[in-house]
């Protein structure tokens, strides 16, 4: 085992808490984009308001994948397979978004 300097360790613990905070940030984004409130409906989402809530959510794997899963440092083959297997998923969850709304 290596043993880190403190330096190291509180730019790590700094990268996380940043990471953490911007995971929260694009949540509320989130939220607010399906319009959850008190008015809350049972109908479906505007296409704009779907279109954020996959930005949002690419954005938020995506950074979890880099950050909190190490992938980051991996090469970037590595990278690139998670971020088109993500890329993928949320094209087909909005493929079958906008052909149950025809």
């Amino acid at each position: 085992m290596s043993a880190k300097t403190p330096a190291t360790h509180d730019t790590a613990t700094r990268r996380l808490l940043i990471t953490w905070a911007v995971l929260m940030g694009l949540t509320l984004i989130t939220m607010l984009s399906a319009q959850l409130g008190g008015d809350a409906r049972l109908t479906a989402l505007p296409l704009w308001s779907a279109g954020l809530l996959l930005a949002t959510t690419f954005f938020k794997v995506h950074r979890v994948l880099m950050v909190y899963l190490g992938l980051g440092e991996a090469s970037s083959g590595w990278r690139g397979a998670f971020a088109g297997l993500t890329l993928v998923t949320l094209l087909l969850v909005g493929a079958g978004y906008l052909y149950a709304r025809l």
